[in-house]
């Protein structure tokens, strides 16, 4: 098992932030806040799978070949090797949910991107 993130990482992308508030050597927990209109890449990971709760706003959820709608309350899990992607519905508020990762590879380059609307190398 690898985990390379740390409680107190954080990152800014073009969609919002991302920040660990736990890690261990078989999870990693994070809060991820998503801007207004703002949807992050289609992608994988081949070697973990995230569970997603909604704690506030409104999401639009790509997972496999199904669209889902979420809102605050709500849940969604994503298993490995599956594409998924995120979209904040709103066009006011922020979208943040809570991402907890498991598996056996848990970091950054772990991401297959497929689309992404800010021209991230695929």
């Amino acid at each position: 098992m690898t985990t390379n993130y740390k409680k107190g990482d954080h990152d800014t992308r073009p969609w919002g932030t991302w920040e660990v508030l736990d890690a261990g050597e078989h999870f990693c927990v994070k809060k991820i806040v998503v801007n207004p209109e703002a949807i992050l890449s289609l992608q994988l990971h081949n070697f973990r799978a995230e569970h997603w709760i909604i704690v506030e706003g409104e999401a639009m959820v790509v997972l496999g070949d199904d669209t889902l709608y979420r809102h605050q309350d709500d849940s969604v899990y994503i298993p490995e090797k599956t594409k998924h992607r995120i979209k904040n519905t709103s066009s006011s508020q922020p979208l943040i949910f809570i991402e907890i990762q498991t598996g056996s590879a848990l970091d950054e380059n772990d991401i297959v991107r497929f689309e992404d609307s800010y021209g991230r190398v695929m």
